[in-house]
């Protein structure tokens, strides 16, 4: 017999306890990653993020399943898009918000979402989402990014499937990055090449810098950078504070990466990633001024030489952007999982889906013709 409970703040929770019930070296399910963004206010109820983890435990009181949950009163910070099925809500007087969110904020990376101890576990977890969704008067539960694999089977227990597109990089057993470039055809070889080109031509370095050796000077170039580049592109700071990337910078070291560029002494851009044993997470960009193709150089290049030189087989950039497939970035399925309440609009959600996943195929297909590898010619 499992007893689930919801926690208001990852604290409740100890932190040799959640990490080994995920058993995984994937950062964004980590403890320290959940606690700084609470710690630093970039995850709690004044941001829309009320932190709701869900715990299961066994009749020994021992944590046997745990999951990152949060009680969401707004959309963003999600990047799976869901403000028609609001919108449709409200229209015929219904409350969308609160709704109940299986997700790690402002993170569209797939990964484990859930860490079980055992398959019994997993399906208690399953069956008792429904009911926390009437305990706490949320409209519904999303759960986003999880991986697309049958260790939870969500489909058998009713929710709605929905699928959209990322990009991104996969090692075929490069030793250099000219390796990957001679899969380009030659014209597009010649473009990539140019790109990195027009970077050294303005005087730039570029700098990989791991988390362990990153001096306070750099984590605050880089906020800077974040921050003046938020600005400029939607008016409004970044979701995540200063206190967050100070205190991922001494818990999370090991697993960042920041590709830096720098203007004779004075650090310009930044792009900070995160890593496991197998991934590379592109994550969070920012440049003081404009500079021509510094963007690419940063968030794509530098990363995919990163990977090579590391050994590590994927390089996940971010979210969206076609311009990635011109790059050698290949179109991938995402997924994420959706329970509504309200049986009509469940049913009328599962619709959208399916046809959604249909567009989306066929999206990928014309998409990987524009892929710059010479069989795709």
């Amino acid at each position: 017999m499992i007893e689930f409970e919801l926690c208001r703040s990852i604290h409740s929770i100890d932190a040799s306890d959640w990490n080994g019930l995920f058993d995984s070296s994937y950062p964004f399910t980590q403890h320290a990653f959940l606690a700084a963004l609470e710690n630093s206010g970039s995850a709690n109820a004044k941001s829309g993020w009320t932190p709701a983890h869900i715990v299961g435990r066994n009749q020994q009181h021992q944590p046997v399943i745990v999951a990152p949950c949060y009680m969401k009163y707004h959309s963003y910070g999600e990047y799976v898009f869901d403000w028609s099925w609001a919108n449709a809500y409200q229209q015929n007087g219904l409350e969308y918000y609160p709704k109940l969110l299986c997700a790690i904020p402002f993170t569209p990376a797939t990964g484990p979402r859930i860490g079980a101890q055992d398959k019994a576990a997993l399906n208690a977890f399953m069956t008792a989402l429904p009911q926390f969704c009437d305990q706490v008067d949320a409209s519904g539960c999303h759960v986003l990014f999880p991986p697309n694999d049958a260790s939870a089977d969500w489909q058998s227990y009713g929710w709605a499937k929905r699928q959209n597109t990322q990009y991104h990089w996969y090692n075929e057993g490069y030793n250099t990055f000219d390796d990957f470039l001679a899969g380009f055809t030659s014209r597009k070889r010649k473009t990539l090449k140019r790109e990195r080109s027009k970077v050294i031509e303005q005087g730039l370095i570029c700098k990989i810098i791991e988390g362990i050796d990153a001096d306070e000077k750099v984590w605050e170039s880089f906020y800077t950078c974040y921050q003046v580049t938020y600005l400029k592109r939607s008016g409004h700071q970044g979701y995540l504070t200063r206190e967050f990337f100070m205190e991922i910078a001494k818990t999370m070291a090991h697993a960042i990466v920041l590709n830096v560029a720098y203007d004779g002494d004075n650090i310009v851009a930044c792009a900070l990633c995160f890593k496991d044993d197998d991934t590379l997470y592109g994550r969070y960009w920012g440049c003081l001024q404009n500079y021509d193709q510094l963007h690419f150089e940063l968030c794509y290049y530098q990363g995919i030489e990163y990977c090579i030189s590391n050994n590590l087989q994927h390089f996940d950039p971010g979210a969206q952007g076609e311009h990635k497939i011109q790059r050698g970035f290949r179109p991938i399925t995402t997924i994420s999982w959706h329970y509504l309440k309200h049986q009509g609009f469940h049913r009328a959600v599962e619709e959208f889906c399916q046809a959604e996943a249909e567009d989306n195929s066929e999206y990928q297909q014309r998409a990987s013709e524009l892929l710059p590898f010479k069989a795709c010619e």
